[in-house]
């Protein structure tokens, strides 16, 4: 009887955990929910075809260092319904994206650039209408959004898109990678605080080792301009076929027909480890373009290195259980197992919140060293992805003094805060270098590749376990030595103007200098490069007169369009009224390319639906290769992280931890957990002073409803109290209103003690409020004092 009573028990428990599991795997309807991908479900209606996107098609022809792409997408409907397809889709984060048509049976429709919202509108008035349409939005630099209206029962609607992208060899090895899928996104918004514009996050996804229900086909031709040593793809079984030396056709083996759940990447050197170099020219009726890529000296032998310290943080969120932080253990194992003796580091591990291993960074002493080694090999993957709150502890540390800080961040990088993530690093980085790994087989390059850009650093992917060992050593190598520093260019009689970049950082890894801009009057003289290499001063010359201006060029204007785009985006965060805003709009809708703000839409002439509204159906996407279930719903277990819990270690190593986490982990909280505690009656700690703004609003207004709402800032006292008990003193905020009295920019410009989580909390609090438009559309900026007692 209690072996049947035990039994049943245990039954109760799994029914509850799976309907659990189903539950939190469907988006939820009540009027809080959270912003969070879903698994998808088959509808049991038979007339409905959930699964419209049939096939992607690439081609890619590749001349000389320049990459011209088309992407055909397939959409069917095998139901008895007519649909609104919406599917989300990934590329490279240097794709310029220039053109894009439909084809309806015999018919093809050019699309055409417009604002973002106007083409938007012009899109839903043709779906409304009746006519077939569609419209390629950008989500994310790397992310697009394709949505296809009024695809009718039987319908075959193609859609093709056209971007060109620059391939620039790292140590003599080119590599061109079409990215196959976006993974699910971690965001803890509550729906109805998420813009239009991150609602493409709340999308289906199918079981970890579900096939892609589309097919996938991509076929390369390779003239490299020099003879090609050898191609190979690390990601997919290739045919290549080398119709001469400088030419070789790639085609994917008909087995990987299901192959679109994993990033495409092909690899070639050129013989003799030659690479291109020098200046290409396009010559345009209105502007002329040019491309200067010159190699800097080899790298030097391992010199005289200064003691540093390493910061590693790391991902152990739920969509890292599994294959990828199988990698990230390697990686680490390697990269801490190998400093040296005269190095210090400090170690936090992140999920739905944060540990670190010191308060102070450690000597690489064996014991240390162990130590760290034995709490990452303990981690299994659990919960949601708090970047940001770990970034901020992780830069807050206090740093060694007579030490050079590398800060290394080991992630997937699946979560929706990318900008605010570059913003927090370009802020708070300070002379540090930050060096970004990607760790899986389809990761958000956007995210990984910026945190390296705006930390000085360099990015790498790894895709299988067995490049940790070799990137680590790559990275290593960067460490020891840049390459090139104090870079100056001259261009002497060659009269250029929009050059970009403006000033050249330096050069860490063995890759071109890269220099894109626009000449006038006849191409002539000679354009010098000095520099710092490790044995002193050099200099490269480039006889400009040798450069013809050709045709097949012409993908230079998209190109310098593009990294201006990319430039403007990276200074900060873009926000509504900003004149940036402007200008890259203007430079899409100049150069006919996809950006933020400008869009394709292409609409159908005929009206094809009479009666009835179509459907909308999201295209289920597949997990990425090597990833879990648990990385849609916040990986419904939410781990704790192991070095909270779990066996003890060894004694020489618990004793160490125990003493962190009695420091450390006191009272652990993360944001999200208490933001929403009420002050008990008589305990206010923050009180309104001074209030001083620009005008454009009235005082009396803003002063008003700060006073109301500052209790709701009170909390964020009892949320550092797990850092900081007796925090008090002034803090000085100033914040942005929008002519539509949206909070539009929040900081912390002055406090008498520094606390992260504390002021983290009162720039969420404040960003919430909302106050009267402001007269004459003006911008109002506010700068209010907070006593905390």
């Amino acid at each position: 009887m209690k072996t049947l009573t035990r039994v049943l028990i245990l039954s109760m428990v799994m029914l509850f955990a799976i309907l659990g599991r189903v539950g939190y795997a469907q988006p939820e309807t009540h009027a809080d929910r959270t912003l969070s991908p879903y698994f998808f479900v088959q509808s049991d209606d038979p007339d409905l075809d959930q699964l419209p996107l049939k096939s992607t098609s690439v081609r890619v022809n590749v001349s000389g260092v320049i990459a011209d792409v088309v992407v055909t997408q397939v959409y069917k409907n095998e139901g008895k319904k007519p649909l609104e397809a919406i599917y989300i889709f990934p590329a490279s984060t240097r794709a310029a994206v220039y053109g894009m048509k439909m084809t309806i049976g015999e018919r093809t429709i050019t699309a055409k650039i417009q604002e973002r919202e106007a083409a938007r509108q012009a899109y839903e008035q043709a779906k409304h209408s009746g006519k077939s349409a569609s419209l390629l939005e950008q989500q994310r630099p790397n992310v697009f959004q394709m949505s296809v209206a009024n695809i009718l029962p039987s319908d075959v609607i193609k859609v093709e898109l056209k971007y060109t992208e620059l391939l620039v060899p790292t140590d003599a090895v080119y590599e061109f990678v079409y990215p196959t899928v976006v993974g699910p996104r971690y965001s803890n918004q509550r729906m109805e605080e998420v813009s239009p514009w991150d609602k493409w996050v709340e999308n289906p996804y199918l079981h970890q080792e579900q096939s892609p229900t589309y097919t996938f086909d991509i076929s390369v031709n390779l003239a490299a301009g020099l003879p090609i040593q050898e191609a190979t793809s690390t990601s997919h079984k290739v045919n290549i076929n080398y119709e001469s030396s400088g030419f070789a056709s790639i085609k994917l083996d008909p087995a990987e027909e299901y192959g679109g759940n994993r990033d495409f990447i092909l690899k070639y050197r050129l013989a003799g480890g030659k690479i291109e170099t020098g200046l290409l020219l396009f010559e345009g009726e209105d502007e002329n373009f040019f491309l200067l890529m010159l190699q800097p000296p080899k790298g030097v032998t391992e010199c005289e290195i200064p003691p540093r310290e390493y910061i590693f943080i790391v991902d152990v969120s739920g969509s890292m259980h599994g294959f990828p932080l199988n990698i990230s253990k390697k990686l680490l194992k390697d990269l801490i197992g190998n400093l040296r003796a005269t190095d210090r580091f400090n170690v936090v591990l992140f999920a739905g919140s944060s540990s670190v291993m010191a308060e102070q960074s450690l000597p690489a002493t064996a014991e240390n060293i162990r130590r760290a080694i034995y709490v990452i090999e303990r981690q299994g993957g659990g919960g949601g992805t708090e970047l940001l709150p770990a970034l901020e502890r992780a830069l807050s540390l206090p740093k060694a003094e007579g030490y050079s800080r590398t800060v290394v961040i080991a992630t997937d990088g699946y979560v929706r805060v990318e900008e605010e993530a570059f913003d927090l690093i370009r802020n708070s980085l300070g002379n540090a270098n930050m060096f970004a790994f990607g760790i899986g087989s389809s990761v958000n390059r956007y995210i990984i590749e910026g945190m390296a850009r705006v930390g000085l650093g360099e990015p790498f992917v790894i895709t299988k376990p067995a490049e940790a060992s070799q990137k680590a050593k790559k990275f290593r190598k960067l460490i020891q030595s840049p390459v090139l520093t104090g870079i100056k260019i001259d261009f002497d009689e060659f009269d250029v103007y929009d050059v970009e970049p403006p000033s050249i950082p330096d050069v860490l890894a063995e890759r071109p200098v890269i220099v894109f801009g626009k000449w006038r009057g006849k191409p002539q003289g000679a354009i010098h490069l000095r520099g710092f290499a490790a044995d002193g001063a050099i200099t490269k010359t480039v006889e400009i007169e040798k450069a013809k201006p050709v045709v097949t060029n012409s993908a230079l204007r998209y190109l310098w369009a593009r990294h201006r785009i990319g430039v403007l985006a990276d200074y900060n965060r873009l926000r509504p009224k900003d004149e940036r805003i402007k200008e890259v709009t203007n430079l899409g809708l100049t150069y006919n390319l996809l950006t933020a703000y400008t869009s394709f839409v292409a609409i159908d002439t005929q009206i094809r639906l009479e009666n009835g509204q179509a459907l909308t159906v999201k295209q289920p996407l597949p997990l990425p290769q090597g990833v879990s279930d648990y990385a849609v719903g916040n990986g419904f277990a939410a781990q704790k992280m192991s070095v909270l819990s779990g066996p003890s270690p060894p004694v020489a190593a618990r004793q160490g931890m125990v003493e962190e986490k009695s420091r450390d982990y006191e009272g652990e909280r993360s944001v999200s957990e208490v933001t929403h505690t009420e002050p008990a009656s008589g305990e206010a700690h923050i009180e309104l002073r001074e209030v001083e703004m620009s005008e454009g609003m009235s005082e009396e207004a803003v002063r008003k409803i700060l006073q109301k709402h500052v209790t709701s800032i009170d909390p964020c006292y009892k949320v550092a109290q797990g850092k900081q008990t007796h925090l008090k003193g002034k803090v000085v905020v100033t914040f942005v209103i929008d002519p539509q009295g949206r909070v539009a920019k929040t900081r912390i410009v002055k406090r008498e003690q520094k606390n992260g989580v504390f002021e983290r909390c009162i720039v969420q609090k404040l960003e919430k409020l909302h106050f009267p438009a402001s007269e004459e559309g003006k911008t109002v900026v506010v700068t209010m004092t907070l006593i905390v007692k």
